[in-house]
């Protein structure tokens, strides 16, 4: 096996990969709040950590990877307030919707998928565990953890605790003078007038705070001391030094030997967020570009670094596919030339160091050029499947299948209706071109049919 190398936020070092049991390995992925349909941003940890599952199992570790889903949140109260609706049927609809949309990445389901409100037992077994040990306190039926009784906290996120905020109970919120200290955080919340949802527990009924259940949920699938918690670099603080520190304190030892995170998405140079309104849904951008060519944009950059999301980089993402299809076209099927084993052994060396997609797709891309120039006939495919494969894009190698000539007419129609505005019309003709089984693509190049 190759050694491999991640980014581990708590030394701030590269750290080799070492399995807690010999040739498995637990990933868990913080997944999304589940109060509106997810954008383009929620997909980028599913994304990464879909396709990091998929390169260790290449390397031969036997993968399991864990993504919770938050359905229990003051935010999913917000928004279901104002709809008339109960909260729980809200957070329902949109985890379908979640699932719905990220199936349409084509890049399969997590292992397990738990959800808040399903892991209430677990939950209060772990709040009960830290109130006996003395790192939590009940208090009017709310619960919360000492955070100075943690000597470790603050080491993920590398801050003082002078400089932490919880953003929880602001100082002029009457319900700050419940703590013993301003740094404490939540692990219970009593039920409060205007929600609808509550469970009951020996210190009031109410619900979980945000942070215990993802330490909850990752040990019930994973147990402590998994090899890998991720999710985006907006969690570190106080999300995931939350969860360190709930653990730490509850089993005695930590919850994850690394942590790696994931850069954010920004737009017109913020951070994408629901909060500020500057989002892209994912549903959307798949409709507008397809699949391949949205993994294509979230693999494009290294994992760590920020993403900037303009339709120029959809675009050049859509080319980039369009480029590998045609570059397979010219391939055969079978073994790939010996004289090309040594990029394909730099592509997933590139993976191995810190998983770094941008430039395992540069190793890829000379690949096909050292192919296209290749003396002796139509090189065999192999190679270029099992990177593709790797990255969620092996569908870019599928045998080519030509639309009927009905569905190709309605797709110039649209075209035509396109260049003349009536987008109403292109509508329908889209709709059409679906109903007979065909999904129209648009690119710099004209429309491509994919069948559905």
């Amino acid at each position: 096996m190759r050694e491999i190398v991640l980014h581990d936020t708590l030394s701030g070092e590269l750290m080799p990969l070492r399995p807690r049991d010999p040739g498995k390995l637990g990933i868990y992925a913080c997944g999304p709040t589940v109060y509106s349909r997810i954008h383009i941003g929620n997909a980028r940890p599913f994304v990464v950590f879909s396709l990091l599952k998929r390169f260790l199992q290449h390397e031969g570790y036997a993968t399991t990877l864990v993504i919770n889903v938050t359905d229990v949140n003051d935010k999913i109260y917000d928004a279901a307030r104002p709809q008339g609706r109960p909260s729980a049927e809200l957070a329902a609809e949109m985890t379908e919707h979640y699932r719905a949309d990220t199936d349409g990445l084509r890049l399969g389901r997590p292992d397990h998928e738990p959800l808040a409100s399903e892991t209430i037992g677990p939950i209060l077994d772990y709040i009960q565990t830290l109130i006996v040990s003395g790192h939590a306190y009940a208090v009017d039926g709310d619960v919360y953890f000492r955070v100075r009784s943690d000597p470790g906290y603050g080491t993920l996120s590398h801050r003082q605790l002078e400089n932490m905020d919880q953003g929880e109970d602001a100082a002029s919120d009457p319900l700050s003078a419940r703590k013993e200290d301003p740094l404490d955080f939540a692990l219970w919340k009593v039920h409060k007038p205007g929600e609808d949802t509550c469970w009951q527990a020996p210190w009031g009924a109410g619900r979980p705070g945000w942070h215990i259940e993802c330490s909850a949920m990752a040990e019930q699938f994973l147990g402590v001391g998994f090899d890998i918690h991720g999710g985006g670099s907006d969690l570190v603080f106080p999300h995931h030094e939350n969860e360190a520190a709930q653990t730490r304190a509850a089993r005695g030892e930590a919850l994850t030997k690394l942590w790696m995170h994931n850069g954010m998405i920004q737009f017109t140079g913020q951070k994408m967020a629901k909060s500020v309104g500057n989002i892209a849904l994912l549903h959307e951008v798949l409709g507008d570009y397809g699949p391949e060519a949205v993994v294509m944009y979230l693999i494009s950059g290294h994992y760590r670094q920020p993403l900037v999301f303009s339709e120029a980089a959809l675009q050049q993402a859509q080319a980039n596919v369009k480029r590998i299809r045609e570059a397979g076209r010219r391939l055969s099927g079978g073994d790939s030339p010996a004289a090309l084993e040594g990029l394909r052994d730099r592509f997933f060396d590139a993976l191995a160091r810190d998983f770094n997609t941008a430039e395992a797709l540069s190793v890829l891309n000379e690949w096909i050029r050292q192919a296209g120039s290749a003396a002796a006939g139509s090189p065999g495919d192999a190679h270029l499947r099992e990177m593709l494969a790797v990255l969620g894009l092996e569908s870019l190698l599928a045998a080519a299948v030509q639309a009927p000539e009905q569905v190709r007419e309605l797709a110039e129609q649209r075209d035509r209706a396109r260049e003349q505005r009536d987008f109403t019309a292109a509508d329908q003709l889209r709709e059409e071109i679906g109903a007979l089984g065909w999904e129209v693509r648009d690119g710099a190049g004209g429309f491509e049919l994919i069948p559905l």
